[in-house]
């Protein structure tokens, strides 16, 4: 898909509408948001309102996130260059490729086939052959991978996942919205030590549900 100049200003726009909320003291993500074409992880029916600060449907009952959402949990995740970061829902890539733009190495899992291999075209044809894709099951992450430094959850989780927990480094951050379908509470988790975790609360949120099993 041709990335315009028409959709270079809207993502300006979109920027400036991200930067007048202020919450976002990140600079690196506005710029990763301005210069990544939403538009492209998105159905051609939905270009025009791509640079609305909204989720959009991308299938499967599954959403792109509102990019303000994208921000929030991105800058919560406090991405230094290298990081090795777990995303868990892959959906359309493009939160994976905001973290890419950030200098991070990602892997992504996602429990919908369809999703990852469309994810996987979609960045591939944007130049984002470094990250890494996987189809399976969120709850139970990439032990082979691990540990990893930042582990960030795209969907709605009833509980944390400890085997989650147990892929991150000492020192390490995992973001993840928790709670019943509907609303739930954006968290992160730090993990001082093996037996010490530090859970920190910041608003609330509306994610689709984070389910379990890898499906086609």
């Amino acid at each position: 898909m041709i990335d315009t100049y028409r959709h270079k200003g809207m993502r300006k726009r979109l920027v400036e509408t991200i930067r007048a909320r202020n919450i976002i003291h990140d600079e690196r993500i506005l710029d990763a948001i301005e210069k990544i074409p939403r538009h492209c992880f998105l159905d051609s029916s939905f270009v025009e309102y791509a640079y609305q600060d909204k989720p959009f449907p991308i299938g499967k009952d599954q959403t792109i996130s509102q990019p303000t959402t994208v921000a929030i949990q991105t800058q919560l995740l406090e991405i230094k260059k290298y990081d090795r970061i777990l995303e868990v829902g892959t959906g359309s890539g493009y939160q994976a490729s905001v973290l890419y733009e950030m200098g991070a190495r990602v892997f992504s899992i996602e429990r919908f086939k369809s999703l990852s291999v469309s994810a996987a075209k979609i960045l591939r044809s944007l130049g984002y052959t470094g990250i890494k894709l996987f189809h399976g099951d969120g709850y139970k992450g990439l032990p082979g991978y691990a540990p990893f430094h930042k582990i960030i959850v795209t969907a709605g989780a009833p509980y944390l996942p400890e085997e989650l927990l147990k892929q991150l480094k000492i020192g390490g951050m995992l973001v993840i919205p928790i709670g019943e379908s509907g609303t739930q509470i954006m968290k992160r988790y730090t993990k001082v030590s093996d037996t010490e975790i530090v859970e920190e609360e910041f608003g609330d949120f509306s994610f689709v549900p984070m389910l379990k099993n890898k499906q086609e």
